[in-house]
């Protein structure tokens, strides 16, 4: 796959909504408006390495968009709310991928999204999420939680703990179906499975592993000890795949990795991993690499 069909037209959009628990209506701000944007320059996208070069990307952690509002505090991987960078649109299908830190009773007040699968997985504490189809539910660690946007969905999350901050990864992801009936879901995982391999959390199949999605994508979780190489194999042919690195350190075909980086692939029908550190916890995401 070339750089023209690997970087493609985005979108700029996002979420930002203040609010404590008490908050009753729906929120809307600037920044929540979805603008198009111009065609990017599909030349700029910075390359790692020469042996991965024109199939790799890499995103440290200390490169990602930042944001302090006080009550959140929020990493961007890709470009986000005020945070806007023309390299970094998606990767893939991959559209937004948020590390998100939410202060003790404060959150996120009911707030609209259409057309988006949107993956949360926490990371600690407790997450309450309420929306506009009646779901009202709490998620911890070892949770996914999905929501399929379709047609239009409302909904809000809140930090359910007055004692302690939530963390959790918020993802979005372009469907493949546009205008579907929203849905929403959840599952709870045995996360002994992801012991030293990796544990499939989302597919597209419903009868499949972990929650499902509107897009020929999987994702995967692993927890190794150090040392422990594994290779895993890409699921549909043409797509790539982006390692979000939770904790710990690992080597993905030789390039390093610490904690919160991100390493983008493809042209790949395998990829070889091995941790570094102990308690080394990582994301894998198998996704396609063609905007419909």
């Amino acid at each position: 796959m070339n750089r023209q069909n690997f970087i493609k037209k985005g979108l700029l959009g996002s979420g930002i909504f203040a609010s404590t628990v008490s908050s009753a209506g729906i929120l809307k701000n600037d920044i929540d408006e979805i603008e198009p944007l111009e065609p990017l320059d599909t030349e700029n996208i910075n390359f790692n390495s020469d042996k991965l070069e024109n199939h790799s990307v890499l995103h440290k952690a200390s490169t990602r968009g930042h944001a302090d509002h006080g009550w959140l505090v929020s990493n961007h991987t890709f470009s986000f709310a005020n945070y806007h960078n023309p390299e970094r649109m998606h990767f893939g299908v991959l559209r937004v991928l948020n590390d998100d830190t939410v202060a003790k009773g404060r959150g996120f007040g009911r707030h609209p999204h259409d057309n988006m699968e949107i993956i949360s997985i926490p990371l600690e504490g407790d997450l309450e999420h309420e929306d506009s189809m009646g779901n009202k539910a709490i998620i911890r660690k070892g949770d996914i939680q999905v929501m399929s946007a379709g047609t239009g969905i409302i909904h809000s999350e809140y930090n359910k703990n007055n004692d302690q901050a939530v963390k959790f990864l918020q993802i979005w992801v372009y469907p493949n179906q546009r205008n579907v009936s929203p849905r929403y879901d959840q599952i709870t995982l045995d996360i002994a499975q992801r012991q030293n391999k990796f544990q499939q959390i989302l597919s597209p199949n419903p009868d499949d592993e972990g929650v499902w999605i509107h897009q020929d994508a999987w994702f995967s979780m692993g927890h190794f000890d150090k040392d422990i190489e594994t290779t895993y194999q890409i699921k549909q042919s043409g797509n790539g795949v982006y390692i979000f690195v939770i904790k710990g350190s690992v080597t993905v075909e030789g390039q390093a990795l610490e904690t919160r980086d991100g390493f983008g692939i493809w042209d790949v029908s395998e990829i070889n991993l091995k941790s570094t550190s102990a308690d080394t916890e990582i994301l894998l995401m198998d996704l396609s690499m063609t905007l419909d």
